[in-house]
């Protein structure tokens, strides 16, 4: 008999909560291989093809393209062992899927399994096909047993009317009582969320393999505490009913890049108390070395990298903008390693892919990740981890065509630098009056981590090395 086991959409990367769905790349009946790409989904950093750990035949597909599902929330179910899958798939279960996945190991199953209370068939109509699965009495503890009769006319298979996110993650043995013991808690970030809650990790009872908690668990136990309990039992079900809106209004969801943004940078303005300073620069002779580089042979340097190897030398003269702030623990964390995000705007927004070990890079190293990671960008290709880990930002909004402006810093970042556009205006040069390049140059910066000197010794630095790049080399 064909086993139905359950895949549900996997943690993608640090502080994503969910995804999108973009399009299915399987239909029901699909025969599907491990590690074969099943769904494209889009998260608030990147786009990612997401691949099946097993091998077998869908049985069953939740969401629709478009609709979002949160991380735990269903995505398909498969039957492995069933004679469309060949010989070859219970070998493929066995031994795992190679293609690692936040919550699917690639190692073999653990000897110790847990049984899973049978439950009552469920026909679902999915693509126009009614399927009932025959409920399971064991399975692998990597993956709780569900059926895969569930209902996928919604974004998401849920059992509330208002369809949660916390009833797709499909609790086995949520009925069983709390026992003491250490907590099955494995990420310091599902910890460092409780905690921040005054939520009881004890009180909860994990989704995840050998009842794991979850980040999804504690974000819906957050969720069920802070909706008001009613005194007396309702009827019926109260319908969700949208804002009103009135005409003429045009109301835009704040979700994927967009809503990233929106939380990031209200966070950063909430916690963090800037400031900014600028100055005007001559980058005359900047642009003139730029061009002697480039005229000599080899791969051609970019502005953007002769501007981030200059932030690199002016942050190991001034480290304490290459930090940031824990004040948990009422400390400034000081990093060694820089790696410097750059703005880059897209259609679908604002990211900021990071360029990791910038201060190790010269400035044709620079050029090279710039273009890779700014292709990355464009194309919608980026990882998680392109996309996150910066110490310091680099902001070039001078393609804009914009002089000047106050940047919100990258949270948890304590400093950004910006730069404007690069025009001719009238400059006194060695005494004379003169027309020369001229850009604007700012820093918006944490004040907890340094004081206005600092933070001015850091723009003064830049500023001279773009007048006069042979200051730069005292640091090479």
């Amino acid at each position: 008999m064909a086993q139905v086991l359950e895949f549900r959409l996997p943690d993608l990367g640090e502080g994503l909560t969910g995804a999108e769905i973009v399009r299915w790349l399987v239909e029901v009946g699909d025969v599907v291989a491990v590690d074969q790409p099943i769904v494209e989904v889009e998260t608030a950093k990147a786009m990612i093809d997401v691949p099946c750990p097993y091998a077998g035949v869908v049985t069953a597909r939740y969401g629709e393209e478009g609709s979002e599902l949160p991380v735990g929330a269903p995505l398909i179910t498969v039957a492995v062992g069933a004679a469309a899958s060949g010989d070859s798939t219970e070998d493929s279960q066995a031994k795992g899927s190679g293609n690692v996945l936040v919550g699917y190991g690639t190692s073999e199953a653990p000897a110790r399994r847990r049984r899973v209370r049978p439950t009552p068939a469920v026909p679902a109509a999915t693509n126009g096909r009614s399927i009932t699965a025959e409920p399971m009495g064991e399975q692998d503890d990597g993956n709780p047993a569900e059926t895969a009769g569930r209902d996928t006319s919604g974004a998401v298979a849920t059992g509330r009317a208002d369809g949660s996110a916390g009833t797709a993650i499909g609790r086995a043995g949520a009925h069983e009582a709390v026992v003491d013991g250490p907590v099955p808690v494995i990420s310091p970030l599902v910890r460092r969320l409780a905690r921040e809650n005054g939520l009881d990790l004890r009180e909860l009872t994990g989704s995840g393999p050998d009842g794991l908690i979850l980040r999804a668990d504690v974000e819906y136990a957050l969720r069920a505490a802070a909706v008001p309990r009613r005194t007396a039992p309702e009827t019926a079900a109260t319908p969700t009913t949208a804002p009103a809106t009135t005409p003429g209004e045009t109301r835009i969801p704040l979700k994927g890049v967009r809503g990233a943004v929106a939380d990031k940078l209200s966070r950063s303005r909430s916690e963090i108390p800037d400031a900014t300073c600028w100055v005007d620069a001559d980058v005359t002779e900047l642009m003139r070395a730029r061009t002697a580089m480039n005229t000599s042979g080899g791969p051609k340097i970019s502005l953007l990298a002769l501007l981030a190897r200059i932030c690199t030398a002016a942050l190991a003269r001034f480290p304490e903008l290459n930090s940031s702030v824990d004040m948990a623990a009422r400390e400034i964390v000081r990093l060694d390693a820089v790696h410097l995000g750059f703005a880059a705007q897209t259609e679908r927004g604002l990211v900021v892919p990071v360029v990791k070990d910038a201060h190790a890079r010269d400035a044709e190293s620079l050029s090279a990740e710039f273009a890779r990671l700014t292709e990355a960008a464009r194309t919608g290709t980026l990882t998680p981890a392109e996309l996150t880990g910066g110490t310091f930002t680099l902001n070039n909004y001078g393609v804009f065509g914009v002089d000047g402006s106050t940047p919100i810093i990258n949270h948890p970042e304590a400093a950004m630098l910006g730069v404007g556009r690069i025009i001719p205006r009238p400059w006194v040069h060695e005494g004379e009056l003169a027309v020369r390049q001229v850009v604007q140059l700012s820093l918006t910066f944490d004040h907890r981590v340094c004081d206005g000197g600092t933070a001015g010794g850091f723009l003064r630095y830049v500023a001279d090395c773009v007048e006069q790049p042979a200051v730069l080399l005292r640091t090479l």
